[in-house]
């Protein structure tokens, strides 16, 4: 008896172990389309953390259906790792924020290795919708990782090269209006982490993504 209940147990605590990064936040979907089902035709956001911050979304866009399904800390990889769930709804649009913690993850990783994560993501996206507006927002330059900035700089010029070429696709570029005068960085529009950002922040994201929203 003793014998066959610690075997239970470490399967258990080992099965348990083995979940993968954001198993839970992926569950946490499943439920809330299982509480409500999501509506057809919205626009679907997929991404990082400046995504699950941005909880009051439908409020800036007070005219769009939207569904959010961003998760903090997530990177590419995670998307391509998710695709399935994180594509499981019929949106008339997807509107993609992540990149940003791939090279947070791993400060030396090249700019091509992100963008061909996203190629990935592309590929899988537009193997189940062909036709819908898919759309790229630009990595933001955080202060926090200012380290970073040259490989994100590269990364957002070829996926903009990209997604120029490809039909019913955008670059959404929000660094410019991220910027001051002088073309530094605003620090004002960022929390205490220097990383998120304050409603001021998401309110410039707005005006800029508006023209893209179908």
């Amino acid at each position: 008896m003793l014998s066959a209940f610690l075997l239970l147990t470490f399967a258990l605590f080992f099965s348990q172990e083995k979940k993968p990064m954001f198993w839970q936040d992926i569950q946490n979907f499943k439920k809330l389309d299982q509480e409500t089902t999501p509506p057809k035709d919205a626009i679907l956001l997929i991404g990082s953390s400046s995504f699950t911050k941005w909880k009051d979304v439908a409020n800036y866009f007070p005219d769009k259906t939207i569904i959010n399904r961003g998760f903090g800390g997530s990177r590419l990889t995670d998307l391509n790792y998710y695709s399935n769930d994180l594509l499981n709804y019929q949106p008339k649009q997807i509107i993609i924020y992540c990149g940003e913690n791939d090279f947070a993850d791993d400060d030396k990783l090249k700019a091509d290795v992100v963008v061909d994560r996203f190629k990935t993501f592309y590929k899988k996206i537009r193997a189940k919708f062909p036709k819908i507006e898919v759309d790229y927002i630009s990595i933001k330059y955080s202060p926090s990782r200012e380290k970073l900035w040259p490989q994100m700089k590269e990364a957002n010029e070829k996926i903009a090269a990209f997604m120029k070429k490809q039909p019913n696709a955008e670059f959404i570029d929000i660094t410019k209006v991220m910027q001051d005068s002088n073309g530094n960085v605003r620090k004002d529009i960022f929390v205490e982490d220097m990383l998120h950002m304050t409603p001021e922040g998401y309110q410039l994201w707005t005006s800029v993504m508006r023209p893209y929203m179908k």
